[in-house]
């Protein structure tokens, strides 16, 4: 058991839950608020959404132990609330409900759209709420009951909140985050997050814990000296990198550009910046990245270090890489752990044999193929035929002991 001490709508809390107790549960069976519902149990479906930190947050894929110090407000300790109470109205004029069921995590996601965004654009509305799923309403009165709040406050003079109130990218909560040992992933000291490093163009790129974090490594045939020098030309670098192109001429430290990400059906268009840290003496450095795609309002942000290990006497070089990262927003709802950790090993051989083509003295790919979509899809179809060939493999060698 572990003691967790919380604010839950405006009330203290002082609890001990098993380190497995997700945060619906103990609100439910231990608070007995049983406003939060609970649907697929999988942070897909949004119906158990409540607010951590006064931001939304899938409360059955959040374990209770990690809100230590938090605060957590449920539909029930919105009952006072402003907008709550003027989409409470809008939903039952509009009939934006049905069996109700989906109803509170919908209205915590509304009234998240109703504080950000600054005008009532319905393409904005959808994007916004496609991570709450209605099986009753097919969503045009729940769409046009939040524009009709949106609408109706922007008439009355409210302006919206940049960011919904939120200050920092990466999980809400404490700022407890989760990084990853090997494949074990462990719970992280509660982040600390320093005052952002202004820079002299362009916007600041802050530190932060990374949510997840994605070890690899890969060997090329070239000194570690060549490679580090590599590594600092951040214009060679980004040709090695599917959907990037670098904005305007990049400094040693500092680097401004988009990616381009296309999963399924849903498309990004990053643009942010990173800060680059190195240190020769060690064969080490840090590249950390902010940004934003504005079509799917998707926030990142992400760090990659590196380290270089001389091989066979200082001829080739063994680059170990640690990619850690934190998504918001609808991109994030697609992105699982596991389909990211494939799709990060997929990019890193690429970028290792691009890597090797430029030390090699090939010519850099055009500016067309550099900025060609990291397609989503292509990547997941390459992790599905390794998976395929793995389980043809152990099928053939159990045939194999079998016949024998």
């Amino acid at each position: 058991m572990n003691a967790i001490a919380l604010t839950v709508n405006g009330r203290a809390v002082d609890a001990s839950v098993e380190p497995r107790t997700h945060l619906a549960d103990f609100v439910r069976d231990g608070l007995h608020l049983t406003g939060t519902h609970l649907g697929c149990e999988h942070g897909v479906c949004g119906a158990c959404t409540l607010l951590l930190d006064d931001m939304p947050a899938r409360s059955c894929i959040t374990y209770a132990v990690a809100c230590d110090g938090a605060r957590v407000t449920t539909i029930e300790g919105l009952d006072a609330d402003e907008i709550i109470t003027e989409l409470r109205a809008a939903f039952t004029r509009e009939h934006a409900l049905q069996c109700g069921y989906c109803t509170p995590g919908m209205l915590i996601s509304a009234r998240d759209l109703v504080r950000r965004l600054p005008d009532p654009d319905e393409r904005s509305i959808r994007v916004g709420l496609s991570g709450n799923l209605c099986r009753c309403t097919g969503y045009v009165g729940i769409v046009r009951a939040v524009r009709s709040v949106i609408d109706q406050r922007r008439r009355r003079g409210v302006l919206p909140e940049p960011g919904g109130g939120r200050t920092i990218l990466g999980p809400v909560g404490s700022g407890g985050g989760a990084v990853t040992s090997g494949s074990t992933i462990v719970q992280a000291s509660p982040a600390r997050t320093e005052p952002p490093r202004e820079d002299t163009i362009g916007i600041a790129v802050p530190d932060f814990t990374p949510a997840i974090t994605i070890k690899e490594y890969f060997t090329v045939a070239h000194p570690p000296a060549a490679v580090f020098d590599m590594f600092g030309d951040v214009a060679a670098v980004a040709t090695c990198l599917p959907g990037v192109s670098l904005i305007g001429v990049p400094t040693p430290d500092r680097a401004e550009g988009t990616i381009r990400v296309k999963i399924g059906p849903v498309a990004a268009n990053f643009r942010g910046a990173a800060r680059i840290e190195r240190t020769r003496e060690t064969w080490s450095g840090r590249i950390v990245g902010i940004g934003n795609d504005q079509r799917s309002r998707s926030s990142t942000q992400g760090e990659i270090r590196y380290r270089l290990v001389p091989l066979e006497q200082g001829g080739a070089t063994r680059v170990e890489v640690a990619i850690g990262y934190s998504l918001r927003g609808l991109l994030a709802q697609m992105a699982r752990e596991g389909l990211v950790r494939e799709v990060v090993a997929r990019m890193t051989a690429d970028f290792a044999g691009n890597l090797d083509r430029l030390l090699s003295g090939t010519a850099p790919r055009s500016a067309t193929e550099s900025a060609a979509e990291l397609n989503g899809l292509s990547l997941l179809a390459g992790v599905l035929r390794r998976r395929a060939g793995k389980i043809l493999r152990r099928l053939r060698r159990r045939q194999r002991r079998d016949e024998i």
